[in-house]
């Protein structure tokens, strides 16, 4: 027996105090596929000891070594209070250090320690795991890309109301 899970079409004429089917919510549906993706994340990299926001940040430093931590925490959308704390608990691990920058004393430039590239290797060769999981979910990379293009409209979206 098969349910079909496709949304019915939405009633231009319903009452105002109608509650949509949730099934055919679009923030429902992506804050459930976040919450799969996460658990996904969270239970794969255990074995690591880090969270998705270490793994964002550790990334970006192996990316783009030198950056100020402003620079990162922004792109991330970390709040500086937030980042700092951060920063301080991969400091404690031996993954990342704080530089003091060129003019300006008090920013900080980001390195991995030696330890931390070390790190990122095991790191990254994990996450293709969790990767590989959630694409074959998806039903493959073409589905992936497809994903990933209508994500790019919702966000490029927010990017021009931004603007306006």
């Amino acid at each position: 027996m098969t349910v079909d899970t496709k949304p019915g079409p939405r009633r231009r004429d319903a009452p105002a105090t109608e509650m949509p089917d949730k099934e055919g919510i679009v923030g429902y549906k992506l804050r459930r596929a976040q919450l799969v993706v996460f658990h996904d994340f969270l239970q794969t990299f255990a074995r690591m000891k880090i969270r998705p926001a270490e793994f964002s940040v550790l990334s970006m430093i192996a990316r783009t070594p030198g950056l100020k931590q402003t620079e990162i925490a922004e792109a991330l959308g970390i709040k500086r209070a937030n980042f700092v704390a951060l920063m301080d608990g991969l400091e404690a691990r031996g993954l990342a250090d704080r530089r003091k920058g060129g003019a300006d004393r008090r920013s900080h430039a980001l390195h991995l320690t030696p330890e931390g590239e070390r790190f990122v290797r095991k790191m990254v060769a994990v996450w293709h795991e969790h990767e590989d999981r959630m694409v074959d979910r998806l039903g493959g990379p073409q589905e992936r890309d497809r994903l990933i293009e209508l994500l790019d409209r919702l966000l490029a979206g927010q990017e021009a109301a931004k603007e306006d």
